[in-house]
This record gives C-alpha cells, sequence and structure tokens, in this order.
C-alpha cells in the first residue's frame, strides 16, 4: 500500500510540471507554433533595490549565524 501512495505522489509531482508550465493556444491569431511571440516584458529598474536589499540581507543572516555558534 505504501508503495502504491509513493508512485501516486511521485506521478502527480510529475504529471503536474507539464500543466504547471503548459501555454495556452491563441485562438483569435490561428494558434499553433506559427503564431507570434507575445511582447518581452520590461526590465525595472527597481530589480537594482531588490538586489541590494537581497545583499544586506544576506550579510545580516551570516553574521547572526556566527554570533549564535
Amino acid at each position: 500500500m505504501k508503495k502504491l501512495l509513493k508512485f501516486y505522489i511521485l506521478a502527480v509531482v510529475l504529471f503536474s510540471d507539464f500543466v504547471a508550465f503548459a501555454q495556452p493556444g491563441d485562438e483569435d491569431t490561428g494558434g499553433g507554433l506559427e503564431g507570434g511571440d507575445p511582447q518581452p516584458a520590461p526590465i525595472n529598474s527597481k530589480m537594482i533595490l531588490l538586489a541590494i536589499a537581497g545583499v544586506f540581507f544576506v550579510i545580516y543572516t551570516f553574521r547572526k549565524n556566527r554570533r549564535t555558534v
């Protein structure tokens, strides 16, 4: 019974990957693989602030863990 349950869980995890990354077709442009690509998303300048905040968080975490150990 445990082997069957593990198999079901593995199957759900593996098959959910295909569903999660599936892209719907365009009905108004004819659909299929021959349709045009959507416009790319712009990279916002606030990504730099996010990267700086991440660096400060890493420094904070390392210093905090070094003090407790």
